[in-house]
């Protein structure tokens, strides 16, 4: 990977049993603990896959054995690799939802991703009212009826994606920027507050996933597309 790329995989969680114990023989102690953890048992090879998933990607990238990586963890939880400070930065993330896990890559900048399973039994409008930016509710109230779910997904993929580049979590209020929702229109980052010129450091892509998943990216501006 170049300095000016950003790679997103996508991994399905619904593995054989045999690569499940793979992925599990590469986890560490705390992770296998936070494994044992989940009630049910497809839970707990998801997790299995996604970590191995990401242990196996990390360890391609700095040429070292996936039980070997050891993570640390910022006051949001979100991990990172402890590395010699004449290495660039490896910045890493990882988002799932059913049965897909979306890992993204990239060096020396800010990345997040979110995928979401479209449900079609969830109450989208009363999460847009209490989550959503006023310029957003409006987008949303001025689609067809017929756009507005999946226009919903898009929407919080798109803020999700961006909320987790920053890593403040949802400590970051969610109504303190606009990403666009209109469908066929390319995933933009329209505002930001208190600080407007906030926007140009970002850039938003939505990630085509097979099935009925939302998904998107949110990455320091650089100059290239995301490679997948």
């Amino acid at each position: 990977m170049s300095a000016d790329e950003i790679h997103v995989w996508i991994q399905g969680t619904s593995r054989p049993p045999g690569e499940v114990e793979s992925f599990r023989a590469l986890l560490s102690g705390d992770e296998l603990a936070r494994a044992e953890r989940f009630r049910f048992e497809r839970d707990r090879a998801e997790y299995i896959v996604s970590r191995g998933t990401l242990r196996t990607l990390l360890a391609s990238y700095v040429a070292s054995p996936p039980r070997d990586l050891h993570f640390e963890y910022s006051e949001y939880g979100r991990p990172s690799l402890p590395l010699p400070s004449t290495q660039r930065t490896l910045e890493f993330n990882v988002a799932h939802s059913g049965e897909v896990v979306l890992l993204v890559f990239a060096y020396d900048r800010r990345i997040g991703i979110d995928v979401e399973k479209v449900r079609r039994d969830f109450q989208t409008s009363e999460v847009a009212e209490r989550f959503f930016s006023a310029a957003e509710r409006e987008a949303l109230r001025r689609l067809p009826e017929q756009d507005r779910h999946e226009a919903f997904f898009r929407c919080w993929t798109r803020k999700e994606a961006l909320i987790k580049a920053l890593g403040e979590g949802l400590s970051h209020p969610l109504h303190q920027f606009d990403v666009n929702l209109t469908p066929n229109e390319p995933a933009k980052l329209l505002a930001t507050r208190p600080d407007p010129d906030e926007v140009q450091r970002w850039m938003l892509w939505d990630i085509r996933v097979a099935g009925d998943y939302a998904a998107a990216l949110a990455a320091e501006t650089g100059p290239q597309r995301p490679h997948r």
